[in-house]
């Protein structure tokens, strides 16, 4: 990774490019993230539900490697959604994954 990359996904997005959370189609949590740090802070607080929905639906993934642009990040989550984790193990094993990935980069600047 170059000296580039890693400051780009640890930016702070503009709102219209946050990750809104939902539990289903229409149903909006209240709430979004809009950088990789907060990301991780949300998905230790939102209703499991949500993350069950996003990340089985490919949101997770596809919002990572398009907007936050970290596809090794996007990889590991499409590895891990094949795991078939549920409820708190799911929200725990998940927050790992980020929180990992997100302390490696922020360690590197």
């Amino acid at each position: 990774m170059d000296q580039e990359t890693r400051p780009r996904i640890l930016r702070t997005l503009p709102r219209e490019k946050a990750f809104y959370f939902f539990t289903s189609i229409g149903n909006y949590t209240g709430e979004s993230a809009a950088s990789l740090r907060e990301f991780v802070e949300k998905v230790a607080v939102v209703n499991v539900k949500s993350l069950e929905f996003h990340l089985y639906r490919g949101d997770f993934e596809k919002w990572v490697a398009e907007v936050l642009e970290d596809k090794y990040l996007a990889q590991e989550i499409g590895t891990f959604k094949g795991l078939g984790y549920k409820d708190e193990r799911l929200k725990d094993e998940f927050h790992r994954v980020l929180s990992r990935r997100y302390s490696r980069l922020a360690g590197m600047l």
